[in-house]
């Protein structure tokens, strides 16, 4: 027994994490094996038999592509501006030095520490006290809002972690304004942009309470499902669940391994 106990005390973090990892990853390995039943009834809950029915017809059910497709639209438009806007924002707060600026920073964290019923119940409120037809948007504006400072957090991160005298070193060598922050600033802080920018993607494809409240007559991605799971959840939504999860995966990997092409090609450089 000394041997095990022995292996197990110097491995003990990398079997923590794998449990931890297999533990989030469960359900994702649920919804994936679930997209290749056949339900015998209107529910998705019961394994009956293996087909392959839903992936060949993955639109079968009617209204869900259009739905995914209104959810990937509002994301898309949602994290560019987010991205955009909260990029700008993280630069100012951490390279300049301006009245408010403190309260400013305390006010970034408030729609992450609010709850989402609370903040759909205002913003529904602002909306209705200002006319505002609900629609897709009043849902795109609300998204943008809660998103803003999960990039401003991620961007703020990557910055304050920046060592100026690169910029310096540029501007010496006769770089200017535009140039430095092109071939210099943006390069580094690119990374701390790229995360900010898939976790706003992530929030706001996922979004129902905010949206729920503000959508009106529109119908999301997430809002689907959640009606569908009154009637009886179709194979199909396991079916692009899992391609998106799918997705996610590669964009990870992708970045690795050109991150770690990017290394190894530094290292190699004279």
């Amino acid at each position: 027994m000394a041997a095990p106990l022995k292996w197990l005390r110097r491995n003990l973090v990398v079997v923590a994490g794998l449990l931890t990892l297999a533990y989030l990853i469960m359900p994702n390995i649920v919804v994936l094996v679930f997209s290749f039943n056949k339900p015998r009834g209107r529910f998705n809950y019961a394994w009956q038999e293996f087909s392959l029915d839903a992936w060949k017809d993955p639109c079968g059910v009617a209204d869900m592509c259009g739905s995914l497709a209104l959810s990937l639209q509002i994301a898309g438009w949602a994290t560019l501006v987010a991205t955009v806007l909260g990029t700008l924002i993280a630069f100012a707060l951490v390279r300049y030095r301006f009245r408010a600026r403190g309260a400013i920073n305390s006010l970034i964290f408030l729609p992450m520490a609010m709850p989402e019923v609370v903040m759909a119940a205002s913003l529904l409120t602002l909306f209705l006290n200002m006319g505002a037809q609900l629609g897709f948007y009043t849902v795109l504006i609300a998204h943008i809002m809660f998103c803003l400072s999960f990039v401003v957090v991620a961007v703020k991160a990557r910055v304050m972690s920046m060592d100026p005298r690169l910029e310096e070193a540029a501007r010496d060598l006769y770089a200017g304004p535009v140039q430095t922050f092109l071939r210099v600033t943006l390069p580094i802080a690119a990374p701390g942009i790229a995360a900010g920018a898939m976790l706003a993607f992530a929030l706001s494809f996922d979004d129902f309470i905010i949206t729920n409240f503000n959508a009106g007559s529109t119908v999301t991605f997430p809002m689907f499902v959640w009606g569908s799971a009154q009637r009886g959840t179709p194979v199909e939504i396991n079916v692009i669940g899992t391609a998106m999860f799918a997705v996610a995966v590669l964009v990870v990997v992708a970045g690795q391994l050109i991150s770690g092409r990017r290394q190894r090609a530094a290292a190699q450089q004279p």
